[in-house]
């Protein structure tokens, strides 16, 4: 086997190695202007085994039935199925049934991901026996609006500790960024539950460890993520975040934890000092301590920012903050899971 300059050494001791196949599955929806990019960055990984690309491609407004169908043609690897409903855990699910292979690898249209992401992937599922294999969301702005939402999403102050967001030490993990996963673990729990819109990767990592299996953070598994591009499209996204990190909660007893907690109490700390307010003046003190810390936060975590990125950076923190715990707060019963 060919070996590079800047990989480890193979697990085994012998000059040649065998590789396993893999296929990756990408949901698509929309995505006429980037599919054939994020299939050819799959397809030249670096990696020595057979891999196979399953598209499950949504009903979408622009050609990108059309693309998709053109990259099959083009290329054998790469199988299309269709996902009449358009949502993510349908086509996850629709593509995984469409596979080969024993290890399925979780790919976003638009993620980039670095060429030897599927080569650590399968030799950290060897070294450390997991279901699942994945690492770092690493959000990177262009705009200087993307440029704040990246470094929020980096953030303790913007996410909390989990290291999918901010980094860490490798080792287990409640959940990853996307994931590399052995088949077997995704039969075992039954794949993707369609009900969940959001949350749906948390929601399956979850059902993958209370049935015995092990999740795996590899930081060396940095995956590019671009943020949303305005402040609108920032706290939709938040917002429909906590709505169903709530429906988890409700689904899964036990799995809220403090983290999770602290943007709904915020919200409602904050609603709750403007309303005595008119009465007892020092109700303000609640907002405005609060909108003090997102401006030391913002000057501490800001550091190396441009200044047109610097000045949005409170905005978008208190965006992703109200958002979630809005969210979380106002999540409506009838979204819960069928008992």
């Amino acid at each position: 086997m060919k070996q590079f300059p800047d990989s480890p050494a193979p697990a085994s001791s012998s000059e040649t190695r065998v590789w396993p196949p893999i296929s990756i599955v990408i949901p698509v929806l929309n995505e006429e202007r980037h599919l054939r990019e994020a299939v050819r960055q799959v397809l030249s990984q670096r990696y020595e085994g057979p891999i196979e690309v399953v598209l499950a491609i949504g009903p979408s407004r622009d050609r990108t039935q059309e693309v998709a169908d053109e990259i099959a043609a083009d290329d054998p690897r790469v199988i299309v199925v269709p996902n009449p409903t358009g949502r993510t855990p349908n086509a996850l699910n629709a593509a995984i049934a469409a596979s080969n292979n024993k290890i399925i690898a979780r790919v976003d249209g638009h993620a980039m991901l670095p060429d030897d992401y599927l080569r650590v992937a399968v030799e950290t599922l060897e070294e450390t026996g997991a279901d699942n294999v994945g690492g770092i969301m690493a959000a990177e702005g262009v705009t200087p609006f993307e440029q704040a939402v990246a470094r929020a999403m980096t953030s303790k102050i913007g996410v909390g500790g989990a290291r999918f967001h901010t980094g860490g030490t490798a080792g287990p993990a409640d959940t990853v960024y996307l994931g590399v996963f052995r088949r077997e673990a995704l039969e075992r729990v039954g794949g993707y539950d369609e009900h969940f819109q959001r949350a749906q990767d948390w929601e399956m990592n979850h059902r993958i460890r209370e049935t015995g299996g092990l999740v795996w953070f590899q930081p060396r598994m940095r995956v590019s993520y671009r943020p949303r591009p305005n402040l609108r499209a920032l706290a939709k996204q938040y917002f429909h975040y906590g709505r169903w990190r709530r429906v988890v909660a409700r689904t899964h007893e036990g799995t809220i934890n403090l983290r999770y907690l602290a943007p709904p109490l915020a919200v409602l700390a904050i609603l709750a000092g403007l309303v005595v307010s008119p009465f007892l003046w020092p109700g303000l003190l609640i907002p405005g301590g609060y909108l003090a810390a997102i401006l030391v936060g913002s000057a501490v975590t800001g550091s190396g920012l441009p200044p047109q990125a610097l000045i949005r950076l409170p905005l978008v923190y208190v965006a992703m903050h109200m958002s979630w715990g809005w969210g979380f707060l106002t999540s409506p019963r009838r979204l819960g899971k069928p008992g």
